[in-house]
């Protein structure tokens, strides 16, 4: 006979006690649960641990994974650790007592019921519904960088979407591409649209000498290469000579190069912002020095 285990792992990680119990015995199953091999989510519902938190929550409520933890799931960045998994239960449905979780009311399809997590197309717009402007471009960036999702799916998602946060829906899904390589080339993008900003395009091509190199943004006409330099670091001397070679040529093509870390885009957005207009104001002819932007310490900016 085999293990509780293995019956659950055939049956998608989970089953009710009564599809157990057709192929194994009640003494098997409470010792299964007493050696830690699987988990009672809820009365007649039984997991594999290796489900994770976020679906075992979904079966604890007879719900379904969504929004955040849905991003989380389909491997899309999240700029915050998740305190608790987000879960959609049926409208109207009052909740069974489960474990703590952050809870919405909505229609779920068969096949997201079946699945337990909401389609890529759905948690994409879902996410627009309670993430900031930059955070939630990030996540629709990522999925159609993964290629499991076009931009035409997601603009017929977002069209389709009712209630809280159609308008910003709509306009992530027209703003969104999967040329960006990044989470934090997609925030410094989402600076620049909120800023009005235009004329800057992801992932710009840029020959010289013969040699081919690649900028985050690229603004074509200005001149002007914004890289998103992240956490990565060159730790050896001809990794940061090829680094630094690169940069001299860019300026040798006739290119103005800003490079912006993590810490500045994420703490400092203003001064980005206002970084890259005096760079557009110098390469229009417009030189004069833009009012400065009071910069607070690091500690001081995230506290406030």
């Amino acid at each position: 006979m085999d293990s509780v285990p293995e019956i659950l792992a055939r049956s998608g990680g989970w089953a009710t006690s009564a599809q157990l119990l057709r192929a194994t015995t009640r003494h098997q199953l409470n010792a299964a649960v007493e050696r830690g091999e699987v988990e009672r989510v809820a009365r007649g519902v039984y997991g594999l641990l290796s489900l994770g938190p976020a679906r075992l929550a979904a079966l604890a409520y007879d719900g379904v994974v969504g929004y955040l933890s849905a991003a989380a799931a389909w491997q899309l960045p999240l700029l915050h650790k998740l305190e608790k998994p987000h879960i959609i239960v049926p409208v109207k449905r009052r909740p069974r007592a489960g474990r703590p979780a952050v809870l919405h009311w909505a229609e779920v399809t068969p096949d997201e019921r079946r699945h337990r997590v909401t389609g890529l197309d759905r948690t994409v717009v879902d996410c627009t519904r309670v993430l900031p402007f930059g955070e939630a471009l990030a996540v629709a960036d990522a999925a159609l960088r993964s290629g499991k999702l076009s931009s035409a799916e997601l603009n017929a998602a977002a069209t389709r979407m009712r209630g809280r946060g159609c308008p910003m829906a709509l306009r992530i899904a027209a703003a969104a591409t999967g040329l960006a390589e990044s989470f934090l080339e997609s925030i410094l993008r989402s600076l620049l649209l909120e800023a009005g900003i235009d004329g800057f395009e992801p992932q710009v091509r840029i020959e010289h000498d013969g040699t081919w190199m690649r900028i985050d943004l690229g603004h074509r006409v200005l001149r002007i290469a914004l890289e998103a330099e992240g956490y990565d670091f060159h730790g050896d001397r001809i990794a940061f000579a090829a680094d630094c070679r690169r940069y001299d040529d860019l300026v040798a093509a006739g290119w103005l190069v800003l490079r912006f870390t993590y810490s500045q885009v994420l703490d400092d957005p203003a001064w980005v912002v206002a970084t890259i207009r005096q760079a557009i104001a110098l390469r229009t002819g417009h030189i004069r020095l833009l009012p400065s932007h009071p910069r607070l310490p690091l500690a001081q900016r995230r506290s406030g």
